[in-house]
């Protein structure tokens, strides 16, 4: 099945969600989720899968058809995954940079209208160190979309940024202010790419509400509503001022995860 023609005014549904372990969260009703979130495409981080720890029902889970990138320098780390009813026109898992390639962090997936990216953003709160591959990521990767967009590409970047932006996307900001995750160097990345053309969709839609895509497993975050908005769907402009994206959202009543889904929905 491809992408139907841009007169066709077809609804597509896309969903993206850091599942924290695909293995996991199969035992937490993920299947009756999916149906309940009802995606066309499915977009999913940190799968903590290598090739050969997946199983049947993870591969074949029709209509989908499954892409998936894996993180070679350890098991149990990182991974990305994408469940499309649209058979893409190009799928890329790899991208001759292997110090970002062996983390199997990025899906990109060319159709015929867009070009959409799954990607699992590096979290710097391990050390010094893992902060400065958190930039050195963004940095190849928002260049690497770049060489796209000057080609003529229109883009939807979606997945766990591990960054909140601004004050209203988290509920403690100034306790975490010295924290990777909401330091200002962090935050003028996002800035950066508002300044270059790509729009936050969930907050073009809703520029005033507060809503949150993770919490963390202490203190009864998640209960209390203590989170963070990390989880995004940016997409170049020109696809707002076509028309195609139409609406965004954050699913708070999917459980399972330390994460919630965002969604997305496109009309082509």
């Amino acid at each position: 099945m491809t992408l139907p023609s841009e007169t066709s005014n077809t609804r597509l549904r896309l969903i993206s969600w850091n599942v924290n372990g695909l293995r996991a969260v199969l035992k937490k009703d993920f299947f009756k989720s999916v149906t309940q979130l009802n995606p066309d495409i499915l977009l999913l981080q940190e799968t903590k899968l290598q090739k050969d720890q997946r199983t049947p029902e993870m591969i074949d889970f029709p209509p989908y058809d499954s892409y998936w990138a894996y993180a070679s320098v350890k098991k149990g780390y990182s991974g990305v995954a994408a469940y499309s009813k649209m058979v893409p026109d190009q799928v890329i898992t790899t991208f001759d940079r292997p110090k970002y390639d062996e983390e199997g962090r990025v899906i990109q997936m060319d159709f015929e209208h867009f070009t959409l990216f799954n990607v699992y953003f590096p979290n710097g709160q391990m050390s010094e160190e893992r902060l400065r591959y958190k930039l050195a990521f963004y940095d190849w990767f928002l260049g690497y979309a770049r060489t796209l967009r000057d080609a003529g590409k229109r883009l939807i970047i979606t997945g766990d940024f591990n960054t909140a932006h601004n004050e209203i996307d988290l509920k403690n900001p100034g306790p975490n202010s010295n924290r990777s995750g909401f330091l200002r160097i962090e935050r003028d990345v996002l800035d950066r790419m508002i300044h270059e053309g790509y729009v936050d969709t969930f907050r073009h839609f809703y520029p005033e509400e507060v809503k949150y895509s993770w919490w963390s497993y202490r203190f009864h975050a998640r209960k209390n509503n203590a989170g963070w908005r990390i989880d995004y769907f940016f997409v170049t402009r020109d696809l707002l001022d076509k028309g195609v994206v139409t609406d965004a959202f954050i699913d708070n009543d999917i459980f399972g995860s330390d994460h919630c889904p965002v969604g997305l929905i496109l009309t082509v």
